[in-house]
Formats: structure tokens, sequence, C-alpha cells
């Protein structure tokens, strides 16, 4: 198994980050009218989950703040997923895409809930 070093080497990371550029590239489909509201919003919490994931990563010597930092990342992939349904309901995305970016915010958010409860694991 291969040194931590640095926050991209964190498996959650890359996930989220690979995640958050295939909300991009299908969100760029989305009809212009929802630019300001859906399109921004769903971007918005789907890269918020890596930067936070990196903030927590440099405040691990901070088992508190590593946490907080973490359950941001959490409320982000989860608000993702809310704007995936919205995504589906309004016929901006197949059932098929849907599925497949619902169920890997579903991993990145059971990797996060598994270094939420053992920070001491990830501690400098």
């Amino acid at each position: 198994m291969e040194k931590i070093r640095k926050h991209s080497d964190l498996k959650v990371y890359q996930l989220s980050f690979d995640a958050g550029m295939e909300i991009f590239r299908m969100s760029k489909k989305f009809p212009r009218e929802e630019m300001f509201s859906l399109t921004d919003q769903i971007r918005r919490s789907s890269r918020s989950v890596s930067g936070n994931i990196a903030e927590a990563w440099r405040k691990r010597r901070y088992p508190k703040s590593f946490i907080s930092k973490l359950s941001d990342a959490e409320g982000e992939a989860c608000e993702t997923q809310v704007w995936l349904d919205y995504a589906l309901t309004c016929e901006y995305i197949t059932i098929e895409s849907y599925k497949t970016l619902y169920d890997k915010y579903e991993h990145i958010l059971a990797m996060l809930v598994n270094m939420i409860i053992k920070p001491e694991q990830w501690k400098l």
C-alpha cells in the first residue's frame, strides 16, 4: 500500500474529483435557462466535495477541524445527489447517468463516513 503524502493521493479525493468532472461535462447539456440555477448549484456542490476533502487533509492534526471539513464534504456530496434528483426529474439526464453518478456519490459518502468515524487513522 502506497503512503498517502497529499490530499490527491486519497482515493476518496480522486473519486470525488472524477465525479465532479463528470457532473461538469453532463451539465453542459442542461438547458440555458438552468445556467444560474441547477447547473450552477450542481457544479458548485460537486466541486466542493473534493475541495473540502483537501482542506480536511491539511487540518488532520486537529481532529475536530478534520472531522468538520469531512462533514462539510459529506453534506456537499449529499446535496449533489439532490441536484441529480432534480436533473433526472426534469429529464435533463438519463436514468443510466443518474444511477451511475448517484452510486458514485454513495461510495464517496461511505468513504467519508469511515474517515469521520476513525479520524485517528489519519492524524499526523
